[in-house]
């Protein structure tokens, strides 16, 4: 049964005819790469370039090319991920964290959140035929260089050597969901291993077994961060933790895990701020809000993680997944409401006003990770 038909109409149209066509025409730098905003007027604001930002960029054109779109993904694609190739990478295997618009290197800074989105851009290029024919080997060779030189001694993976702290979930967690990517391609060896490790230090370590919620930071031996950090939740985290740990069980050929339910409702039950419907930046442990800002990328991922569960849901439990999941795209349409069609806003305050900023190339992954979802089950696919 296909649901939110209309809104995945409107999805396509928006997507197909107006964003993927922007942001490859005035996104993309005929110099190589990506720029990291387009302003509301429609044109690129020049400025140091995140590997986050090539990664993401290159996975938004395959899936693309997935979803059906028939505009140049397979050049905005390889655009990307040749820049990052051939500008991010280190000697050592791993990959730097900043380059200059012409490719300088800025900040040779290893950060395992963006090791996670290269394992990620490379698997999806993978799947779709991207590439020279080493791309699996080329993530095999990071993910074993961070095995060996930033693993945890108990389970995942430090922030840096020597060791930094606190620890953070949320590296983990797209590291989670870049070896479930490759899985999903086909490519089990090590990718696997790793992605079972990584849900069994969530099951264990990460969320709070009072509350079901996951948090931030941690101290180096996994318990909850001391101070302040240690009590942060982003609602949207628990949201997109629950859809990963969702998918996880299947393609691992396990049970799903019951973890994912109690994250989401955690995130809904205190995450949504009732004025304006949409999920807020941070609650403390208990649930209070701590920061009432509610972000773009927080609004999709409880639009995916909504419309993934109530596919799943029975008849007579699906109505609450599929309210959450038309206030969340009800939501997340306001914020692609401006001037120029295919941008976006950030940042919704807590007065209902948007701050006025250039549009972050980074927020494209998170609303075409949900709208791939809105569209196949929407039937628009």
């Amino acid at each position: 049964m296909a649901l939110m038909e209309s809104e995945a109409r409107w999805v396509r149209e928006w997507l197909f005819d107006k964003a993927l066509p922007l942001w490859w025409e005035r996104g993309a730098d005929s110099g190589g790469g990506f720029h990291e905003k387009i302003g509301l007027d429609g044109q690129p604001v020049s400025a140091p370039r995140r590997l986050r930002v090539q990664a993401r960029q290159a996975y938004v054109y395959a899936e693309a090319g997935r979803l059906g779109w028939d505009g140049p993904w397979r050049a905005a694609a390889e655009h990307g991920l040749g820049f990052l190739l051939a500008r991010y990478r280190r000697p050592d295997g791993l990959f730097r964290t900043l380059v200059s618009a012409e490719g300088a290197p800025l900040d040779d800074t290893v950060d395992l959140y963006d090791q996670a989105f290269v394992l990620f851009a490379l698997s999806q290029a993978h799947a779709m035929g991207l590439g020279d024919g080493t791309l699996v080997d080329t993530a095999r060779t990071l993910i074993a260089t961070l095995k060996a030189e930033r693993g945890h001694p108990e389970a995942g993976f430090e922030e840096a050597r020597p060791r930094s702290l606190p620890l953070r979930s949320n590296p983990h967690m797209h590291m989670l969901e870049a070896n479930l990517s490759w899985v999903a391609a086909g490519i089990d060896a090590p990718f696997a291993d790793v992605a079972r490790e990584i849900v069994a230090l969530a099951a264990r370590r990460m969320i709070d077994p009072e509350t079901g919620a996951i948090g931030e930071y941690y101290d180096g031996d996994w318990r909850f961060a001391p101070g302040p950090d240690g009590g942060v939740r982003e609602p949207g985290h628990q949201f997109e933790w629950a859809y990963l740990l969702d998918s996880a069980g299947p393609l691992l050929g396990e049970d799903r895990h019951v973890e994912s339910r109690r994250l989401y409702a955690f995130g809904d039950r205190f995450g949504i701020d009732p004025a304006r419907g949409a999920a807020v930046f941070a609650l403390d442990a208990a649930g209070a809000v701590i920061d009432p800002r509610a972000r773009l990328w927080a609004q999709t991922e409880r639009l995916r993680t909504a419309l993934v569960f109530a596919e799943a849901a029975g008849e007579g439990e699906r109505g609450p997944f599929i309210a959450a999941a038309q206030e969340a795209f009800a939501v997340t349409r306001s914020y692609l409401d401006v001037g120029v069609p295919g941008l976006w806003r950030d940042q919704l305050l807590a007065d209902g006003s948007f701050v006025e900023e250039a549009a972050p190339a980074s927020s494209f992954y998170h609303i075409v990770s949900a709208f791939a979802v809105l569209l196949r089950v929407g039937g628009a696919a």
